[in-house]
């Protein structure tokens, strides 16, 4: 048991509160908090928040109590800590800006997309992972093209460039739909992007808008939009041990509708065929930097898989 709760030290709604947690896995955190009678409400990210009165109980149905400095370094040690600027609701004005800045007085059409990657059944296909996207797209555009003019001319997909654009509206669009359900998903969204874009944009811009979010499907990606799309979905793949971690946990919240040797089975069979890739990152600069963390980090979840 690695359940941990800190001291009732939190105010709120005329009480003070306690953090209950997990240093190992958030299936272990939800289960010992069903058993103990814990709303689902109370869960937040990372966490349950507790009320003062229920601290005793918690310690004597076998949670940890830890000061709250130990509950955080354990939270972070095992993966498992959501850092408050990688929260969902810190992304928001962000995103909005962003969106504004490819398609001006369309808010609508803005809160009716940010409230699809809002819906309470994402975990890791939520805001956050959109934000992601967007400012890995940021990070590779300059550092692909940006100091090759003729590689610029050739790949049409220049920073600031309409080419760009329809890369960066396909990130808003490409996880628009979401029931987990691989390649369903990626269709519905396409198709949502094609009926809410056609009276925008050129009827082109539309179709390649479609073709690059149903190429995150498989990430076979031939031309440079779509390497550049491919990557900044993929970077997640390349973050530090307890990053990824945490980001597979998500993802098999994403997946609770899944029986858990039906996901074993079936996220094994995504890390084999990602591994089995000549190269993971298409682009020069993301493959430079990304391609062996994230190699590394397929290999140790492929291997845990394999030993359960």
């Amino acid at each position: 048991m690695s359940v941990l709760i800190d001291p009732p030290l939190w105010p709120a709604h005329g009480t003070a509160f306690s953090h209950l947690v997990s240093d190992s896995s958030l299936e272990e955190l939800h289960a010992f908090a069903a058993a103990a009678g814990i709303p689902e409400r109370a869960f937040d990210r990372d966490h349950y928040d507790v009320p003062a009165a229920r601290h005793a109980a918690l310690v004597a149905a076998g949670a940890e109590p830890v000061g709250a400095a130990e509950l955080t370094r354990r939270l972070i040690a095992g993966g498992l800590r959501i850092p408050a600027r990688e929260r969902p609701e810190r992304q928001d004005a962000w995103l909005r800006r962003d969106f504004d800045s490819m398609l001006p007085n369309r808010e609508t059409l803005r809160e009716e997309l940010l409230g699809r990657w809002s819906e309470p059944g994402r975990h890791y296909h939520d805001r956050r992972h959109l934000a992601q996207v967007l400012r890995a797209l940021d990070w590779l555009l300059p550092r692909e093209f940006g100091s090759d003019p003729r590689a610029v001319a050739e790949a049409a997909v220049e920073p600031g460039g309409e080419a760009a654009r329809v890369v960066r509206l396909a990130a808003w669009w490409h996880d628009a739909v979401y029931e987990g359900v691989a390649g369903e998903d990626e269709r519905a969204s396409a198709e949502l992007a094609r009926a809410t874009l056609s009276p925008l944009l050129p009827a082109a811009a539309v179709t390649r808008v479609a073709e690059l979010i149903l190429m995150t499907s498989e990430h076979e990606a031939a031309a440079p939009d779509a390497g550049l799309l491919s990557d900044a979905d993929l970077r997640v793949l390349a973050r530090p041990a307890a990053s990824y971690r945490r980001y597979v946990a998500d993802v098999r919240r994403d997946y609770a509708h899944v029986s858990e040797p039906d996901f074993r089975q079936g996220r094994a069979a995504v890390l084999e065929s990602l591994l089995a890739k000549d190269r993971l990152f298409v682009t020069r600069t993301g493959h430079a930097a990304w391609e062996s963390p994230a190699r590394r980090n397929l290999e140790t979840e492929l291997e845990g898989l394999r030993a359960a």
